[in-house]
Order: structure tokens, then sequence, then C-alpha cells
């Protein structure tokens, strides 16, 4: 039987801040991991994201 998967809450800021490389906690950096599966919407603010995102994949999220 595997392992469950960890999964976690974020709640990201109210608008994104547009500094590149964006922070960990912009919405835009989670519509991105949301588009590509690692993480999917709950409310307007919250996400929940399924096991650990790569940090490649983070990185390139956060890319401008």
């Amino acid at each position: 039987m595997p392992a469950p998967v960890p999964t976690a809450t974020v709640k990201v800021k109210k608008k994104c801040c547009k500094s590149g490389p964006r922070c960990k906690r912009c919405p835009a950096v989670y519509k991105k991991l949301s588009n590509q599966g690692y993480a999917e919407r709950a409310s307007k603010r919250v996400y929940i994201v399924e096991g650990k995102v790569p940090k490649k994949t983070m990185k390139l999220a956060r890319k401008r």
C-alpha cells in the first residue's frame, strides 16, 4: 500500500507585486502551479498543494 501523499493549504496574497522573481505566496505562482497540476484551487485565495512541488518547477513558476 503506497504512503499517503501529504497536502498543504496555502493562502496567497491579495495582489501580485509583479517583482522578479515572484514571491512564494504570489497568486500568479499558484495559478501556474494549478495549471500544471501541482495545486488545486479551494477558494478565491486558498490553494491545496498535493505533495511536494519539485524545486525546478517552483523556480519556473516564479520566473517572470
